[in-house]
């Protein structure tokens, strides 16, 4: 892995911007190993991703707040820094069907997602073989109406427990209280399995049949308080005929789902999305 750290910038554009920034970098020593940017909306509101290498960086990390806040400050920055070896710690939610589960459990152990999947919950015992089988701590939670308030609690008691940086919702078919999505803004991902923002809600396949669609589609996208209507991330379409049963949309919408929320995990723990207004700006 690269030692690098990488820089993330949001603020109103302004002439000079890259400018200054590639020099603060230069000025310390660093040698910059990408430089992305994007001018976001008709206000062209300015939004950046810049890696450099650290080593041969004359500037400690700790001290990179203090020496970069006049620059902030005079270009209005919403920024933060990080280690580009920092490893996020997940937390991964699932119900009964474990295919997204398992295919992030293999990319993570194969080096895919620099990651440490640190638990499982599940309203359901089914996917634990699953977990066994990674020696990942798996916790059974189960969820109905009235016992809803008192599960979330032990979910959060785990998640602040385990010091969880990011929450995979692969096919956990739940509904998050508004009070849960406020305490992890941003960092809850959810994959639908659907092409949003048509067919929200339950059994989006069955809506899709019935409505003699010729594309499906699986959605990655921010958990927000409003359901199904966060920020998108990923998607991914598949297509389909008169011949193809209910079943084999399921089964398409299968694959779809698994490489379209790896892709949004892996963004996000590689720092890579930025959101501007209700939309991601991704830095492939």
């Amino acid at each position: 892995m690269t030692n690098s750290a990488i820089l993330l910038i949001q603020c109103p554009d302004r002439k000079g911007l890259d400018a200054t920034i590639a020099d603060f970098i230069y000025r310390h020593g660093g040698n910059i190993l990408h430089f992305e940017q994007h001018q976001a909306g008709e206000e062209r509101f300015y939004l950046a991703r810049i890696e450099w290498e650290l080593d041969g960086f004359q500037l400690d990390l700790k001290d990179f707040p203090a020496k970069f806040a006049s620059i902030a400050e005079k270009f209005s920055m919403n920024w933060r820094v990080v280690l580009s070896s920092h490893r996020p710690r997940v937390a991964v939610f699932v119900s009964k069907h474990d295919h997204c589960l398992v295919d992030l459990l293999y990319r993570q152990r194969n080096g895919e997602l620099a990651c440490d999947i640190a638990m499982i919950v599940s309203n359901h015992p089914d996917t634990k073989p699953d977990a066994d089988f990674y020696g990942i701590p798996y916790f059974v939670i189960p969820v109905t109406r009235e016992s809803k308030p008192d599960a979330e609690r032990q979910e959060l008691e785990l998640l602040q427990k385990n010091k969880i940086d990011l929450i995979v919702l692969a096919r956990y078919m739940q509904v998050l209280s508004t009070d849960f999505i406020g305490r992890y803004p941003q960092q809850i991902i959810n994959i639908h399995h659907s092409f949003l923002p048509a067919f929200v809600g339950a059994k989006p396949h069955l809506q899709a049949y019935a409505r003699g669609v010729k594309l499906i589609g699986a959605t990655a996208h921010y958990v927000t308080e409003v359901l199904d209507d966060g920020p998108i991330i990923e998607q991914g379409v598949a297509r389909i005929s008169h011949r193809d049963t209910l079943d084999d949309l399921r089964e398409k919408g299968r694959d779809l789902e698994r490489v379209v929320l790896s892709r949004a995990v892996r963004w996000h723990i590689e720092n890579r999305i930025l959101l501007y207004d209700k939309k991601t700006v991704i830095f492939e």
